[in-house]
């Protein structure tokens, strides 16, 4: 198994770039392309690419300590020849997926892990344009890998919006999973999010400790699906 872990700085790069394009793009165009993964050779490993926010690039630990590490090394440990590839920027909303993933997807993916929505849900915008980018993001992986299996992270809001949001937002990932046929974990932070032991100071981003939890959450629906 290999693990990448994405640049910060070619990520930001590349969000600031999109930002500025239409969301519905599939490619970033400019200096940001000279940050583009070198190509990976025909024989590598599968590949499985966690594409996400602040949570899965693992803001506040070490690389290492971040749950797509932690499943890293659970697949190595088994052998099953996964490339693990972190595409995790801090900040990112669904519309700054939606407008970088074509560019993540220069390669081909086998396993792709969608965490995206929670900053969307901490700023209260419209549920109809959270969904949108999401279906525009399964959209742009099953163009550009037609095979690829992908796994649909839940995340749950506090009720600080109101109790009807928080409760809508929550069913939106259900929603999207069914109508897609997608592999769902229910909340990625069961377990942690609430919980001050596990979190960082500012009470959304796991300690080390909270990230294994987490891990151990991905991991329970990741690995029927790593063959």
């Amino acid at each position: 198994m290999k693990f990448r872990h994405f640049p910060l700085a070619a990520l930001l790069a590349l969000s600031l770039t999109a930002c500025n394009s239409s969301p519905t793009a599939e490619q970033v165009p400019g200096a940001a392309t000279a940050a583009a993964p070198a190509a990976t050779p025909a024989t590598a490993a599968k590949r499985l690419l966690f594409f996400g926010n602040s949570l899965t690039a693992g803001y506040g630990v070490e690389p290492e300590q971040a749950f797509p590490a932690l499943v890293g090394d659970k697949i190595d440990s088994l052998k099953l020849g996964y490339e693990v590839v972190n595409a995790g920027l801090s900040g990112e909303t669904t519309a700054g997926g939606r407008s970088r993933v074509g560019w993540i997807l220069r390669q081909p993916v086998d396993v792709f892990v969608l965490e995206l929505g929670g900053n969307d849900g901490l700023r209260g915008l419209p549920l109809s344009a959270t969904r949108a980018n999401l279906q525009g993001i399964i959209d742009t992986v099953r163009r550009r890998s037609p095979g690829a299996q992908i796994v649909l992270a839940g995340m749950q809001i506090p009720p600080n919006l109101g109790q009807a949001y928080a409760t809508d937002f929550k069913a939106l990932y259900q929603e999207i999973a069914t109508k897609n046929k997608l592999v769902l974990i229910p909340f990625l932070l069961e377990g942690v999010g609430g919980d001050r032991a596990l979190n960082q100071p500012d009470g959304i981003h796991p300690t080390p400790t909270g990230h294994r939890i987490v891990a151990r959450t991905v991991w329970a629906v990741l690995q029927p699906l790593l063959k």
